[in-house]
């Protein structure tokens, strides 16, 4: 029998948004020892739905029974898992450099520009750099600052869209029939 490989898995969950959800969700997936690459939540698309955005490097039937498992959950509503090519995804990131380094010449500029990044704020000891983008392109930023100078940096997790109709909806109408 073939061994299933490891992928890096969406899960989108819609939930009401009660008090503990969220770590009761956290909780089914670390209490399998599984690690989770990220994890988002905001308003969904329809009034009084929140969405969950976790990212976690699975099998497929790993993600399956985990799915499952979430979707048991009393306020959950429904929870759907994909995987890279069927999403369309970004992260975004915040970057604290030296203004000195900014100041010494077009380095750092062209390095913006390169990346596709922005100066967000220019303060007089720092400037905070802003980058959307997949997780390669803020870490090959994040490199590249690190060789000049980096006070600070932050990430946000994986936000995401599937490339489809958004599936609840669909699952929502069958109900009504």
């Amino acid at each position: 029998m073939k061994e299933e490989s490891v992928k890096e898995y969406t899960l989108t969950i819609f939930c009401e948004n009660q008090t503990g959800l969220l770590a009761r969700i956290v909780g089914i997936i670390t209490r399998r020892h599984f690690d989770m690459i990220s994890v988002s939540a905001s308003p969904s698309s329809m009034e009084g739905i929140y969405r969950f955005t976790i990212v976690l490097p699975l099998t497929h039937e790993q993600v399956r029974k985990v799915a499952l498992q979430i979707e048991k959950q009393v306020d959950v509503l429904k929870v759907f898992y994909y995987e890279n090519h069927e999403i369309i995804h970004q992260e975004i990131a915040l970057y604290k450099i030296p203004s000195n380094v900014f100041y010494q010449g077009e380095r750092v500029e062209q390095l913006i520009r390169r990346h596709n990044a922005r100066v967000l704020m220019i303060e007089q000891e720092y400037i905070v750099i802003e980058k959307t983008g997949h997780r390669e392109e803020i870490d090959a930023l994040l490199s590249e600052f690190k060789k000049i100078g980096i006070y600070e940096f932050v990430r946000s997790g994986k936000i995401a869209i599937v490339k489809e109709m958004e599936k609840l909806k669909q699952y929502l109408s069958t109900l009504k029939e």
